[in-house]
């Protein structure tokens, strides 16, 4: 892991840098007395130990897919989208504090489509819920509402796939919650009224400027959102087998709609599902800046896929790339874990990341001196040294450096420690 984090972006023999070392990462990864499940429970160990320092955590899900397509020897594996690539779905629960700080995963599922299944979509609506991949949501809500401790309010965030009748009507301890993005035109109440229209006849209950990240085809703005929200009654699904069983489920709902927006661009329109209460403005206001935060999951797997390129690796089976993936997620974690609690906590000591080595190298390579300070230097300012290193031009108008320039600086940095180390024997190793 210390290899990894150090040189992301570099094969499997660059970042281990010797035969042996190399030759141990590959049997690790093949090795049936290994599991991906093993790797990835002792990080949710120190993720749950993180979070106890928190009254209340974010658990955000999202699901991407890996592609090796371009790897046609390696077995097991499934259709994409298109069915003509092939790889693997992973899930992810990524937790964060209110703060936008990843805390780590608590959990993590990995899968190959059945062939079998491609062309079946039309045919969903005949199926439960536990009998399509849509399950994986539930699954994941369940385990995290297993693992995060009573004491902690845990507040479990998605995107608009896992508006799942079946998910707000999964039992719930006090301590958990959900808020989700809608994207089916629901009934509520009863038969004669819908969501949507519901929503839009309430009253504007304050309003909320949120600044946007850039987008696909959208650059970075600030967006001007109406709020408004009631409670609703969600009606079971039309379709939805063993339907006359169900119950309607009480949830807050709460749009968050954009005013003016400029001329060219696609207006913001959130409408979100809580099980968390709603009543006063200031609440409506903490969960969709809440909701802001989901994107840290999608960061997460570009880090995932960009920063690590998981889907470089040639390995022989699904099971030693599910192997494999375990470990770099949490070098993904590691990597953004930096990138944002250097922005949260900037006074921090840069020792929190850095060995000493490793930050005196940094020092002395920035400020082109040997003489180097009694106490390290901040952790923001260390950070922002790192991704210079990387490319970062650090103007002021730049603001703070992001996750690509950090993973390039820490690579360069990996180096000049290992050069500093030589020339001072006495310090410590750079992976201590």
């Amino acid at each position: 892991l210390a290899d990894l984090v150090a040189q992301p972006t570099a094969s499997i023999p660059h970042a281990c840098g010797t035969w042996a070392k190399t030759k141990a990462a590959y049997r690790f990864w093949s090795s049936p007395h290994v599991t991906a499940h093993a790797i990835r429970s002792a990080h949710v160990r120190t993720t749950l130990e993180r979070i106890t320092a928190h009254r209340t955590i974010l658990a955000i899900q999202d699901t991407t897919s890996l592609d090796f397509t371009h790897h046609p020897a390696t077995r097991d594996l499934g259709p994409l989208t298109p069915s003509t690539h092939q790889g693997l779905f992973v899930h992810s629960v990524l937790a964060a504090t209110t703060g936008g700080v990843p805390l780590g995963l608590l959990d993590q599922a990995v899968w190959a489509r059945d062939p079998a299944t491609t062309g079946k979509k039309h045919q969903r609506r005949k199926r439960l819920t536990s009998d399509k991949e849509s399950q994986r949501w539930l699954t994941a809500l369940s385990a995290t509402q297993t693992l995060v401790p009573a004491e902690v309010q845990v507040v479990t965030i998605a995107d608009r796939e896992a508006d799942i009748f079946d998910l707000f009507a999964l039992p719930r301890p006090p301590h958990a919650h959900v808020l989700i993005r809608a994207t089916h035109n629901r009934v509520v109440d009863h038969e004669a009224h819908l969501l949507w229209t519901t929503l839009r006849h309430q009253t504007v209950g304050g309003t909320l400027v949120v600044d946007l990240r850039r987008g696909d085809e959208r650059p970075a703005r600030q967006a001007h959102l109406a709020l408004r929200w009631t409670t609703v009654n969600l009606q079971p699904p039309r379709h939805r087998p063993a339907r006359a069983q169900l119950q309607p489920v009480a949830v807050q709902a709460l749009l968050a709609e954009e005013v003016n927006a400029p001329d060219g661009t696609v207006p913001i329109r959130w409408l979100l599902l809580t099980t968390l209460p709603l009543s006063q403005y200031a609440e409506a206001v903490q969960y969709v800046r809440w909701y802001t935060l989901r994107w840290l999951v999608e960061r997460y797997h570009y880090v995932l896929k960009s920063g690590c390129r998981i889907e470089q690796l040639q390995l022989e089976t699904a099971d030693r790339l599910e192997r494999a993936l375990a470990t770099y997620s949490i070098v993904a974690w590691r990597l953004l874990w930096l990138t944002y609690h250097a922005r949260e906590h900037p006074d921090a000591p840069c020792t929190v990341a850095l060995s000493q080595t490793e930050w005196q190298a940094l020092y002395a390579t920035h400020h082109r001196t040997t003489t180097l300070p009694a106490v390290p230097p901040g952790l923001s300012e260390a950070v922002r040294w790192i991704a210079q290193l990387g490319g970062f031009l650090g103007r002021r108008r730049d603001g703070a450096p992001g996750v690509q320039t950090i993973w390039r600086g820490l690579q360069r940095l990996h180096d000049i420690a290992a050069t500093w180390s030589l020339l001072h024997p006495d310090a410590p190793p750079p992976d201590n």
